[in-house]
């Protein structure tokens, strides 16, 4: 049923705050659901060729039937696409456009799309409003959530960024209908890393209803969202800018983004990365005595349920060069590198990491 079963959850940031707006069958009243923020009528549609050819043209009827003047900017998909050369390609758009302070950057598309249009909207002009659009799973269960902006360098992943929060969160479920099944469980990861790190009923659940979030139930899927979101609304109302809680938001992502990082952002996808990452971290907090061997087992199996890797191949990426990269990530303080390690199903806390004895 289009449009029905809307929600609404509030990031509850003072001035900053905004609301997360989804449903099914709703990205057509995308523009309608704009007007109120009084944007400029001139604003910018950030997309990839590979969701505008599905979803472009419903935004931009939307867009333009709500009264606003759209200038498309396309960025090819990919990962290695999320850098300087192409936000710089992006602003001088923006320029020839001649978007001005008041004017709104639309990020329409997965995480990609979302941090670097984010990055430029807390950039350009010193600072312009920006709303996500998210079509994949994992942008809309993680990184279109809490104003976390950047790209990436090919030292390191999201080391250059921006807390810039959105004015507006607009989900709409049924993009996910014709989101790869690769893309799917690539979200997936994000999705399970919220059980472990916060709610281990939801992690029970993600395990009973493996048949129907696979076969992408409309009612599952609006319940997924709905309870990822809510948790990361939570997290970041109360650590805004990750002076404490919000690091565990970072479960798997200190081996993930090292790995990724190492295969230079193209032999995994980032659900992929953070699920071996989540999987490792785990394993280090059963060897630290931190965790339950039968509750690692239990984040394993989960994780392989929804079709996603749980270990590194063998020989693919060395004890040093992982620790190397992993010195590079935000929660390194005194060159002691830190980790979002599991205490338990639903339960996290940030530890120093040193031997990795599963690898090689």
């Amino acid at each position: 049923m289009p449009g029905s079963g809307k929600i609404e959850i509030t990031v509850a940031l003072g001035e900053r705050s905004y609301p997360i707006r989804m449903g099914s069958g709703t990205l057509a009243e995308l523009g309608t659901a704009m007007l109120p923020f009084k944007f400029e009528k001139r604003i910018a549609l950030v997309s990839n060729p590979t969701v505008h050819a599905l979803y472009g043209k419903t935004a931009l009827d939307s867009l333009s039937g709500a009264g606003f003047d759209v200038a498309l900017i396309k960025i090819p998909d990919g990962e290695e696409y999320k850098n300087l050369l192409w936000t710089e390609f992006i602003y001088g758009e923006l320029l020839k456009a001649r978007l001005e302070r008041g004017s709104c950057l639309v990020a329409l598309g997965g995480g990609v799309i979302g941090d670097i249009t984010g990055f430029c909207a807390a950039t350009y002009m010193r600072g312009i409003r920006f709303v996500q659009v998210p079509t994949t799973l994992l942008a809309q269960v993680d990184s279109s959530v809490g104003g976390k902006t950047g790209v990436n360098h090919a030292l390191g992943k999201n080391m250059i960024g921006a807390f810039w929060q959105p004015s507006l969160v607009w989900i709409d479920t049924a993009t996910l209908k014709t989101l790869p099944a690769r893309e799917f469980a690539a979200g997936m990861a994000e999705v399970i890393k919220y059980g472990v790190i916060r709610d281990r009923a939801f992690f029970e659940y993600l395990g009973k209803e493996i048949g129907p979030i696979k076969n992408l139930s409309t009612e599952h899927l609006m319940h997924m969202v709905k309870r990822s979101c809510e948790i990361k609304a939570e997290v970041v109302s109360m650590d805004e800018r990750e002076a404490g809680l919000r690091a565990i938001l970072n479960y798997g992502h200190t081996v993930g983004h090292a790995i990724e990082t190492l295969t230079g952002y193209k032999k995994y996808l980032h659900g992929e990365a953070v699920a071996i990452g989540m999987c490792l971290e785990a394993l280090i907090a059963v060897e630290k005595g931190l965790l339950e061997a039968a509750d690692y087992e239990k984040i394993r199996k989960l994780v392989a349920s929804y079709d996603l890797p749980s270990e590194l191949p063998e020989g693919l990426i060395g004890k040093k060069d992982l620790m190397n990269a992993m010195l590079l990530d935000k929660k390194v303080k005194g060159a002691s590198i830190r980790a979002v390690l599991p205490v338990g199903i639903g339960d996290v806390r940030m530890e120093p990491i040193s031997g990795f004895s599963f690898l090689t």
